[in-house]
């Protein structure tokens, strides 16, 4: 394929997978996009989980249990159900109990994106993909940032935004039941993956590739299944939209850098005080 031509999706599907790495009381699934990495790590209590020296801040999601977090300037007891913000530097995370954690860096922490088991996807670079560039730092400095996820329901909207220098995060408030198939929204990226986390339910993803004058280029639509955990990294330029099968529906969007057009909606990402944009936008 050429290179303007959009790279196949990443498809992860963790929960029938070996993990990647697997230590004395935890497992950990690593996968990266072009400018973000995401690694799940199915803990036991008492379970740690060490950055020696992270480059820049990553974001820690408690799935279903608390966890003490700690830099050397700050410790923090984090409820389940919660988002944070980790800033760079040696830090560290104790499991309270059994149970899931997501940690998501940027590819600045080339040790993890070495580690994920699709290092070789991107080995010529995503060319459609626009390039990781910090925006500025938050005004306040660098600390531990937490926030407990029912404290932010929006009424009105699904969406719950936060961002660093490096990331935007969207967990989505959870589908009750499966989403109705008569209103979904596809739709497309010009210039940055989407990364979409599973972390609960059956979802579909559907993606359409565009065309090109060239029809030995095309590739048929792709219908995926696909059960939790699981993360689909979608590209620039292709159409989809997810749903989904069952209850409990719970999806994670991931984007690298934090994207504008959200950005730019007033109220719309929660720590937008914290974290200025750039001045050209």
């Amino acid at each position: 394929m050429p290179s303007n031509y959009p790279m196949p999706p990443v498809l992860a599907r963790w929960y029938d997978s070996d993990p990647t790495l697997q230590e004395p009381g935890t497992a950990t699934w690593i996968t990266r996009g072009a400018n973000f990495v995401v690694a799940l790590s199915k803990v036991g209590a008492g379970s740690e989980l060490v950055r020696e020296n992270n480059p820049d801040e990553y974001v820690v999601l408690n799935d279903d249990i608390a966890t003490r977090i700690s830099t050397p300037h700050q410790t923090l007891e984090v409820a389940a159900g919660s988002l944070t913000i980790v800033p760079p530097g040696a830090s560290s995370l104790l499991a309270r109990g059994q149970g899931t954690v997501v940690r998501i860096f940027s590819t600045n922490a080339t040790d993890v994106v070495e580690a994920a088991s699709n290092a070789s996807d991107y080995s010529d670079g995503a060319p459609l993909v626009r390039p990781l560039v910090a925006w500025p730092e938050p005004p306040g400095g660098y600390r531990l940032r937490s926030y407990v996820l029912a404290d932010h329901i929006v009424q009105g909207s699904p969406m719950r935004i936060f961002r660093t220098r490096n990331l935007m995060i969207n967990v989505i408030t959870p589908w009750a039941t499966p989403r109705d198939i008569h209103r979904l929204s596809p739709h497309s990226h010009a210039d940055f993956e989407q990364g979409s986390l599973a972390l609960s339910s059956t979802w579909a993803h559907h993606l359409r590739f565009p065309w090109t004058p060239d029809m030995a280029q095309w590739r048929e639509d792709q219908h995926v299944e696909m059960n939790s955990p699981s993360l689909a990294i979608i590209p620039p330029a292709v159409i989809h939209t997810s749903h989904n099968l069952a209850s409990n529906g719970r999806l994670v969007d991931i984007f690298a850098p934090p994207r504008l057009d959200f950005s730019k909606t007033p109220g719309l990402v929660i720590n937008a005080a914290d974290y200025p944009m750039p001045a050209e936008a």
